[in-house]
C-alpha cells in the first residue's frame, strides 16, 4: 500500500494557484467579449449569431475533449502526490500523442460534423453560411487547441500555474490583437475571426511545448515502455471517456440552449450570445478556485491524506462563493454598459436587457458545481461526474418542457439556472460518499 504522505494545505497555498489561474481564465472569455464586439460593431446580426453558433460548434469540439486538460490535472497530481516523478512526464507524453491523434481526426471529419452541427443548431439561411466560413477556418486549430490543454492540464497538475497563466494570457492576448487586425484592419469580416484564433492556437503551442520541454528533468524521463503502459493507457482512457461523456452533456445543454433561442429568431439568439458570454465570463472567474481544487484534491488523494483533501474543499469553496457574489453584482451593475459595448444594433441592446437579471444569477447557482467539478477532476472520480450531470440534463430538459412554453425566453434561463444549481448539488451528495471510501 503507498505510504501516506502528509502536507499542508493554506489559504496562501490556494490563492497561489487559484490567482494565477484565474487572471489566465478570465482572458479566455475576454477573447470571447472581443471577438463579439469586433463583429458587433459591423452592425450585422447574422454575424453576431453566427460567431454564438461557431462558438458552440467548436465548445462541443473542444469541451468534449476537455478531458485532455482535466484528465491529465488529476492524474500529474495524484503521482505528485505519490511523488512518481517519471509518471509525472509519462502523463504528459501519454495526453500529447492523443491530443495530436484527436486533433487530425477532427479536421479530417470537417465536414459531416458542420452538417451534423448545422441541422441541429438552426438559424437562418444567413447565419448558416457565415457559420460555414468561419467553421471551415478555425477547424485546422484544432490539433494545437488540444495541445494547448494538455500543456494547461500538466502545469496546474504540477501546481505550476504561473507558467500557465504566461501561456493562457499570450494565447488570448495574440488571438485579441489578431483578431481586431483581421477583421476591423484588413477588413476580413468573419474569416478574420477564424483565423485569428487559429494562427493564436498554433503559435502558443510552438512556444508552449518548447516552455515544457526545457523544465523536463531527463533523469526523470520514462521510457516509451512507460508511456505506452497498457494498465496506465486504460487508466487514462476510462478517466478520459467519463469526462468526456460528462463535457458532451455539459455543451448538449449549452447547445440546446443556443438552438431554442435560434428558434426564437435572429435577435434573441445573439442577445443570448451576449448574455451567455457573461456567464462565461462569472465561470473563468471561479475556475481559479476550482483549478486550485484539482490540485489539491489529486495531490492528496496520491498522498492517501484526507486532512488535505477536507481542508482543500473548505478553502476553495468558500473563496468561490466570495467570488460568485462580487460576479453577480458586477453584471447585475455593470451588465447595460457591457451590452451596448458588445453591440450597436438597438433590437440586440433592448432584448439583452431584458433577460440580464437571469445571467446575474448564473454565477449563484454555478458556484457549487463549478468548485465540485474541481474536487472531482483532481480525485479523477469521472464516473460520477459523468452520472451527475446526466442526472442533472435529466431535470433541465423536464423544467424547459414546462417552462419554455409558459415564458417564452424567460423559461429557457430558467431552464438553465435550474441545470447549473443540479449539477452542483448532486455532486455535493457523491462527494460525501466517495470521500468516506476513499480515505476508509
Amino acid at each position: 500500500m503507498t505510504a501516506i504522505r502528509p502536507f499542508e494545505v493554506t489559504h496562501r497555498g490556494i490563492l497561489a494557484i487559484a490567482v494565477p489561474m484565474t487572471l489566465a481564465y478570465l482572458t479566455t472569455p475576454l477573447l470571447g467579449l472581443v471577438g463579439m464586439g469586433v463583429i458587433g460593431r459591423l452592425g450585422d446580426a447574422a454575424l453576431l449569431g453566427a460567431v454564438a453558433l461557431g462558438a458552440v460548434i467548436f465548445d462541443f469540439v473542444f469541451a468534449t475533449f476537455n478531458f485532455l486538460r482535466s484528465g491529465t490535472t488529476g492524474l500529474v497530481a495524484q503521482a505528485l502526490g505519490a511523488d512518481d516523478r517519471k509518471e509525472i512526464q509519462a502523463t504528459f507524453f501519454r495526453a500529447l500523442i492523443l491530443a495530436f491523434g484527436i486533433g487530425l481526426v477532427v479536421i479530417l471529419l470537417s465536414r459531416p460534423i458542420l452538417a451534423i452541427a448545422l441541422a441541429a443548431l438552426g438559424g437562418s439561411p444567413a447565419v448558416q453560411a457565415a457559420t460555414a466560413e468561419y467553421y471551415s477556418i478555425r477547424v485546422f486549430s484544432t490539433p494545437f487547441a488540444l495541445a494547448n490543454y494538455v500543456m494547461l492540464g500538466w502545469l496546474i497538475g504540477l501546481g505550476r500555474s504561473t507558467l500557465g497563466l504566461v501561456l493562457q494570457t499570450f494565447l488570448n492576448g495574440l488571438n485579441i490583437v489578431l483578431n481586431i487586425a483581421f477583421v476591423l484592419g484588413l477588413g476580413w469580416g468573419i474569416a478574420g475571426s477564424a483565423w485569428g484564433t487559429t494562427t493564436g492556437e498554433a503559435v502558443t503551442a510552438i512556444l508552449g511545448l518548447a516552455l515544457v520541454m526545457r523544465r523536463l528533468d531527463r533523469a526523470d524521463r520514462p521510457s516509451m515502455a512507460q508511456i505506452l503502459d497498457r494498465t496506465q493507457i486504460l487508466r487514462m482512457v476510462a478517466v478520459n471517456r467519463d469526462i468526456m461523456i460528462r463535457s458532451f452533456t455539459l455543451l448538449f445543454a449549452f447547445g440546446f440552449f443556443a438552438s431554442r433561442g435560434a428558434k426564437m429568431g435572429d435577435v434573441v439568439l445573439a442577445a443570448n450570445a451576449v448574455l451567455m458570454n457573461f456567464f462565461l465570463v462569472g465561470g473563468y472567474f471561479l475556475d481559479g478556485f476550482a483549478a486550485a481544487a484539482e490540485q489539491y484534491a489529486g495531490r492528496a488523494i496520491g498522498a492517501r491524506y484526507k486532512p488535505a483533501f477536507l481542508r482543500s474543499l473548505k478553502l476553495t469553496l468558500g473563496w468561490g462563493y466570495v467570488l460568485a457574489f462580487i460576479a453577480a453584482a458586477c453584471f447585475w451593475f455593470g451588465g447595460p454598459w457591457l451590452i451596448d459595448w458588445m453591440t450597436v444594433n438597438p433590437a440586440v441592446r433592448e432584448t439583452a436587457r431584458h433577460y440580464l437579471f437571469w445571467t446575474a444569477l448564473t454565477p449563484l447557482a454555478g458556484v457549487l458545481a463549478f468548485e465540485m467539478d474541481g474536487i472531482f477532476i483532481g480525485a479523477t472520480w469521472s464516473a460520477d461526474m459523468r452520472n451527475m450531470m446526466l442526472l442533472s440534463l435529466a431535470l433541465y430538459l423536464a423544467v424547459w418542457a414546462v417552462a419554455e412554453p409558459l415564458w417564452g425566453a424567460h423559461g429557457l434561463w430558467l431552464a438553465m439556472l435550474v441545470f447549473l444549481s443540479a449539477r452542483g448539488f448532486t455532486l455535493a451528495w457523491r462527494c460525501g460518499i466517495r470521500t468516506r471510501a476513499a480515505f476508509a
